[in-house]
């Protein structure tokens, strides 16, 4: 199976592919949007997206694109993220005075880098690309916060290891096709907008508390081009074809402006961590 995943060959998305299936062939793409197209034209037969990180918070764009495309969440893995300082062999941590990364690893990584003196920090679109970055370039002055898996792919010796701000470290990620796949799904995600008016989110939140079912995420996020307005993105502790999630669902759908079903699947059980071939020595 092909997966596609945004990043170069070390990026923590490989590795939740191969997590997703070890026997998966990860397909490299340049932007979120391009994963998105890679499954919409048949390219590949999944997609995975990072969403949501437990010291970043979410990847809004992400969700943003999920609501662009009809392509349905047919799965969720769960990753352990664990960042490195990576440089040139030879360079020295002393000798860093730009540091590589996309901007949630390096929000990820805030404290550690607040604690660098002369050092500029770089955003760039990928943490394995900040590594191809200054491998291609030779940058003798560079480092780049990515994997331990991107050291070995680039050829970059490993400054220091696990420098996130807090142990617990976990990106979620959802896989996408171009057809549901609702056996053994067990999870459920919505977003809905509601008029604007007193209690609408009261009631909103209502129709699933009063049948005993658990919203395990909620968020909102700007609806593009209205002033003000709001959309919900929430995921549910129940399967789409659940009789009481799908009553639940029902009753939404009579007060909220609209509503749609993002996807129903199997939700993450464990945190994985990136399997033994992806991994650095």
């Amino acid at each position: 199976m092909r997966v596609a995943y945004q990043g170069e060959p070390g990026a923590y998305s490989e590795a939740a592919a191969l997590a997703f299936d070890a026997g998966a062939t990860p397909l490299a793409c340049l932007s979120f949007e391009a994963v998105f197209q890679a499954v919409q034209d048949g390219t590949a037969a999944r997609g995975i997206l990072p969403m949501e990180n437990t010291i970043g918070g979410s990847i809004h764009r992400n969700y943003d694109l999920l609501v662009e495309h009809e392509l349905p969440i047919v799965g969720e893995v769960q990753l352990k993220v664990d960042h490195c300082l990576l440089a040139l062999p030879g360079v020295r941590f002393e000798d860093v005075r730009r540091v590589h990364s996309h901007p949630q690893a390096l929000a990820q990584c805030e404290k550690f880098l607040q604690g660098l003196t002369g050092v500029e920090i770089a955003a760039v679109y990928d943490t394995a690309g900040g590594a191809k970055l200054i491998r291609e370039g030779n940058l003798r002055s560079d480092a780049a916060i990515a994997s331990a898996r991107a050291a070995q792919v680039f050829d970059l010796h490993i400054l220091k290891r696990s420098i996130q701000d807090f142990d617990a470290n976990i990106t979620r990620f959802f896989v996408i096709a171009r057809q549901a796949i609702p056996e053994g799904a067990d999870k459920t995600s919505i977003v809905f907008a509601l008029p604007s008016e007193p209690g609408s989110l009261f009631k909103a939140l209502s129709v699933f508390a009063l049948r005993g079912i658990d919203l395990t995420k909620l968020e909102s996020r700007p609806i593009r081009g209205r002033a003000w307005e709001y959309m919900f993105y929430a995921d549910l502790a129940a399967p789409r074809d659940d009789m009481q999630c799908g009553r639940a669902l029902v009753n939404l759908a009579e007060f909220a402006r609209w509503v749609r079903t993002l996807g129903t699947y199997k939700a993450a059980k464990e945190v994985s961590v990136p399997a033994p071939e992806t991994a650095a020595p």
